[in-house]
């Protein structure tokens, strides 16, 4: 009887442990619009740490460009503070372009609108909190 106590028990908290767990993740909707072109992909990064921001990300995905825009969906990201990061891939040879001063020659973005003065933008600019779901719209 008190075996079967402990395992209802065990049973009913790992129930609400899941469903609690469920219930704090949400999907993130990333928009890219106006794009130069449809050529190339859009490479888009999700971010959840300043320590590796811009340089090795949370999530990442690839996709193609319809009517100058891009739209995807990470979804079931848990609860936290993230940032994102795009790029237009516009000669698809899979990484961005840049010129002899390091100055990127394809269109990029990063969520808040978050631009950099004499060098990339800063975390502090692009974070944002994730506690519902949640649409980013990047314009380039």
């Amino acid at each position: 009887m008190n075996s079967l106590v402990k395992i209802i028990i065990i049973f009913l908290i790992s129930i609400i442990s899941f469903h609690i767990e469920a219930q704090e993740k949400f999907n993130v909707t990333i928009k890219v619009e106006e794009a130069n072109s449809n050529n190339g992909k859009m490479f888009i990064a999700l971010y959840n740490s300043e320590v590796g921001f811009l340089k090795k990300s949370y999530k990442s995905t690839i996709s193609e460009i319809e009517n100058k825009a891009s739209v995807i969906t990470f979804e079931a990201i848990p609860k936290g503070t993230y940032a994102v990061s795009i790029f237009h891939d516009e000669n698809d040879n899979g990484k961005m372009d840049t010129n002899f001063m390091h100055i990127p020659k394809e269109d990029y973005g990063c969520s808040n609108d978050a631009t950099g003065f004499m060098g990339p933008p800063k975390w502090d600019d692009a974070k944002f909190e994730l506690k519902e779901n949640k649409t980013i719209k990047i314009t380039l």
